[in-house]
């Protein structure tokens, strides 16, 4: 599978994987070995990815990539959790093009690996929650949706961002016969304020690694405030519009999904509780071991103003 990373690294090159995910520990013995100054009982020189921690970086245990890779919603490929690593081999995410289009000045079809050469990736840190009560803390590889979005210069009268998934039913087996359980194109929306904000990440990787196809190869729309069926996969097409589009879950149960989808512990699904949820890789379905669901997901300092004076019970 092409990667987004320079060709023909040697393998002396290659950090192993056990010291890559381990490296924030490397970062912190090495600021403190330094000598660095100290002012006001903090160093004067902060590690750059804990400086970030309030708006990328959570300082979490992050899920096993086994699991991350392993344990999917991905219907295009099958309607049970392990089916997209089972069924996507087949899948092809090269080449491939992203098509920019309706109220812009620019618009554009745009290659993903120019793209990933204008804006290299960058690792994020994020809670992902899924609506059926279980997380992960998934480090993801990409750049921000603003980034691309700044390219094609939206009109002022652009209020909407819509998303649509890749369409191959030979190579995506849950579009067709009898593993098929939507309408496809799959499609996703945000405001353009939500697609705007530093935290909307168009995700190329995950973990160091290019995108495994079962993750949404070869990009992928990341939220993190929001439940996971809005990041939307293997992305071919986003249209500003100034009408709010239909996600393929509200065409299909309105009543359970809704256009917003922010994480909301005060809002139970109505066949669920969204108060706890389940940490993959923290103890089997029946594990005790829950967490507590936290207002958008963790993220209200950098997302509540978005919806200042919203209901977000009818706003779901």
């Amino acid at each position: 599978m092409p990667s987004y990373r320079p060709p023909k690294i040697t393998s002396s090159e290659i950090t192993p994987r056990s010291i890559y995910l381990r490296r924030r520990e490397f970062m912190t013995a090495a600021a403190a070995s330094a000598g660095l100054a100290i002012a006001g009982g903090k160093s004067a020189l902060a590690d750059p990815l804990t400086a970030t921690k309030s708006n990328y970086t959570v300082d979490e245990k992050l899920t096993p990539i086994k699991d991350v890779t392993t344990y999917n919603n991905f219907y295009e490929f099958g309607l049970d959790k392990g089916d997209p690593a089972k069924l996507s081999g087949n899948f092809k995410p090269r080449p491939w093009t992203v098509k920019v289009d309706g109220m812009v000045n620019k618009p554009g079809t745009f290659d993903i690996d120019a793209l990933i050469k204008e804006f290299p990736p960058e690792e994020r840190v994020y809670r992902m929650r899924c609506v059926e009560a279980w997380s992960m803390v998934i480090p993801w590889d990409g750049f921000p949706l603003s980034a691309l979005l700044d390219k094609v210069e939206p009109l002022g009268s652009a209020k909407f961002v819509a998303f649509e998934t890749v369409v191959r039913p030979s190579e995506m087996p849950g579009q067709s016969g009898l593993l098929q359980s939507l309408d496809w194109p799959y499609v996703e929306g945000l405001r353009l304020d939500e697609a705007r904000n530093p935290l909307t990440l168009l995700a190329v990787g995950l973990y160091g690694e290019t995108l495994p196809n079962q993750n949404g190869a070869p990009i992928r729309l990341v939220v993190p405030w929001k439940y996971g069926f809005k990041g939307i996969k293997s992305i071919v097409r986003i249209t500003l519009t100034d009408k709010q589009p239909m996600n393929t879950w509200q065409v299909a149960n309105s009543q359970e999904y809704g256009f917003y989808a922010n994480v909301n512990p005060a809002v139970d699904h109505p066949r669920w509780s969204q108060a706890t949820e389940r940490r993959i890789g923290e103890g089997g379905f029946f594990s005790a071991n829950r967490h507590l669901t936290l207002p958008f997901n963790g993220y209200a300092d950098q997302v509540a103003s978005l919806y200042a004076g919203m209901d977000l019970r009818a706003n779901f």
